[in-house]
């Protein structure tokens, strides 16, 4: 019995012994592993390079800002009119279509004219029959008059008489005005163009009775065209009348010079907004309504700057990517002033120095560390 229980015993050691063999080398292959895969990370890294041009490099130097503001809005004609009716009667002799070309005092269209004739010629009665009894009223009075010189009637009947003439005369110039409104609402019933300009809109057609106040059509005048741009109450505060704008029309890359030439005194109510006029230099292609967007230059500044783009932002807090040492380090900056220089944004920036050559924001993230090889920066 004591040598099978001892047997057991060895066994048991055995199988123990070789068990943790087992696990000792599992955890030593593992490591082994580890050490390998960390290693080849460090070489890698070690073997990391970019290749950079000219064109991926700019340099961070001191410019003159422009300092501008966005703006953006529809394209107005400064003076536009519609012509209305003035009295009311059906419309007639209206030819004129969208886009024809009329001078100012040109007749546009008449109102049939049938009614405001036959209630003249009325009130033209009524002035005639007022002036008789006028007439009437005036030999009583001088009769009267004479009457009471030689004392055959008192003087109440002279004051009487005097009162009847004086009744009539008002009758008489009451009459009168009446017609002469008549007068002025047949030559109402011609409508002509109070400017020069294009027909941009067609409101009435011929036969079609129109009401006092209706519109017929609308002029306007291309020679003279402006932008109207809300502006945030604070970029409000930087706009003077005389500065400078360009500015792009909706759906092409054409550019055209403008000037403020107007700011509203008085914010929108709501949005605080602040109306500001620009005029726009003739354009023969220019149509109101038109959308156009654009910079107004407020001022110039100048400071260390880099272009807008090359300002990284995917990080809590903006920061450049620039080589130092033939390696790309991440340098947090702060931001300043925006503005435009040669055409471009660019931004005042603190945190990185004068002459730090600086990846354009064409290149993308680079991982800093990464080794850089014919860096050389664009001029």
């Amino acid at each position: 019995m004591k040598l099978k229980s001892w047997i057991e015993w060895a066994l048991a050691i055995l199988v123990i012994v070789a068990l943790g063999l087992g696990i000792a080398r599992a955890l030593n292959a593992r490591q082994t592993q580890k050490d390998e895969l960390q290693a080849q990370q460090t070489a890698a890294k070690a073997q990391a390079r970019i290749d950079i041009g000219p064109s991926d490099i700019v340099t961070v130097r001191q410019v003159d800002l422009d300092l501008t503001v966005p703006i953006s809005g529809p394209i107005k004609a400064t003076n536009s009119a519609f012509v209305k009716a003035r009295v009311a009667g059906e419309l007639q002799a209206f030819t004129l279509r969208e886009g024809d070309a009329v001078k100012a005092g040109d007749v546009v269209a008449r109102v049939d004219v049938t009614e405001t004739q036959a209630r003249l010629r009325q009130a033209e009665q009524q002035a005639q029959s007022a002036q008789a009894q006028v007439d009437i009223a005036k030999r009583s009075f001088d009769n009267n008059r004479s009457l009471v010189d030689q004392g055959f009637i008192s003087k109440t009947a002279l004051d009487a008489s005097l009162a009847s003439l004086s009744a009539a005369q008002a009758n008489f110039r009451a009459a009168q005005a009446a017609a002469d409104v008549l007068h002025k609402a047949k030559d109402d019933t011609v409508l002509r163009a109070p400017i020069s300009g294009l027909v941009s809109q067609r409101l009435a057609q011929t036969g079609e009775r129109v009401s006092v106040d209706a519109r017929i059509v609308e002029i306007v005048d291309l020679s003279r065209m402006e932008l109207e741009a809300s502006l945030s109450a604070a970029d409000s505060l930087q706009v003077r009348v005389g500065q400078s704008a360009t500015l792009s029309l909706e759906g092409t890359s054409n550019k055209t010079a403008a000037k403020v030439v107007r700011i509203n005194p008085s914010a929108t109510t709501g949005s605080r907004a602040v109306l500001v006029y620009l005029s726009i230099n003739p354009n023969p292609t220019l149509r109101q309504g038109l959308f156009a967007q654009g910079t107004l230059k407020t001022g110039a500044v100048r400071a260390l700057a880099l272009p807008l783009s090359t300002v990284r932002t995917d990080k809590p807090e903006p920061y450049v990517q620039w080589v130092r040492g033939n390696q790309i380090q991440h340098q947090t900056v702060t931001l300043g002033a925006r503005g435009e220089w040669q055409g471009q944004p660019w931004v005042s920036v603190e945190g990185i120095p004068e002459g730090a050559q600086a990846l354009s924001g064409t290149v993308g993230v680079v991982r800093a560390g990464t080794l850089v090889q014919h860096a050389t920066p664009a001029k």
